[in-house]
């Protein structure tokens, strides 16, 4: 099995760099190897590690500090978004949809670009005006929402829109609807959309 992980050191930290390309299961295996080659050389030493690389969903990284560490009483820092930068986004993942596969986009989204995808959607930027997000599960913008965004959009009415702010006129879950005026827009920062109990779309 070819590597997936390439450890170096730099300065006063392990980095740990995960191939893009790397399945799950490889990386968990290979992990619990460097591991056991790492118990050996620390020691004493508590020198931090780095995880660097591929981009990791939430579980995923707490999978990999867990097997960590069980073997080393060490600081572990992960090069890549965790938390998404938003205060609310743990909601999202305690919907029943948080297991859907995730689509990472870096970058803002221009005005007349459109962006589909089968899981979830997750903009490292800006929705510009003119724009649009379009998942079957969840999307998460972490800069602002100017365009359109509908969620669920295959009729997943679990599904949850967030970001850090929304300035958009409408937002879509499944086939529900919320229009937004001019007033209340302004209002929304770090914003967890989702459907309510009433089965209309509720802000947050």
């Amino acid at each position: 099995m070819k590597s997936c992980l390439n450890v170096s050191q730099k300065s006063n930290l392990i980095i740990i760099k995960i191939s893009k390309e790397a399945k799950f299961e490889d990386i968990i295996l290979q992990m619990r190897r460097k591991v056991l080659q790492l118990e050996r050389i620390y020691k004493e030493e508590k020198t931090p590690i780095m995880i660097t690389g591929k981009v990791l969903k939430n579980r995923e990284i707490n999978e990999i500090e867990k097997i960590i560490k069980e073997r080393l009483n060490v600081k572990v820092e992960f090069d890549m978004p965790k938390e998404l930068g938003l205060s609310n986004i743990k909601k999202a993942f305690l919907q029943e949809v948080s297991t859907s596969e995730t689509t990472f986009h870096r970058g803002s989204i221009r005005s007349g670009q459109k962006i589909e995808d089968e899981g979830s959607i997750v903009i490292l930027g800006d929705v510009n005006s003119g724009a649009e997000v379009i998942a079957a599960d969840n999307i998460v913008v972490l800069g602002a929402l100017r365009g359109l965004a509908h969620a669920g959009a295959k009729g997943n009415a679990k599904a949850i829109v967030a970001c850090g702010r929304l300035d958009a006129v409408q937002v879509r879950i499944a086939n529900v609807v919320k229009e937004i005026n001019k007033d209340e827009e302004m209002a929304y920062i770090n914003s967890y959309i989702y459907v309510g109990e009433k089965g209309d779309i509720v802000i947050e």
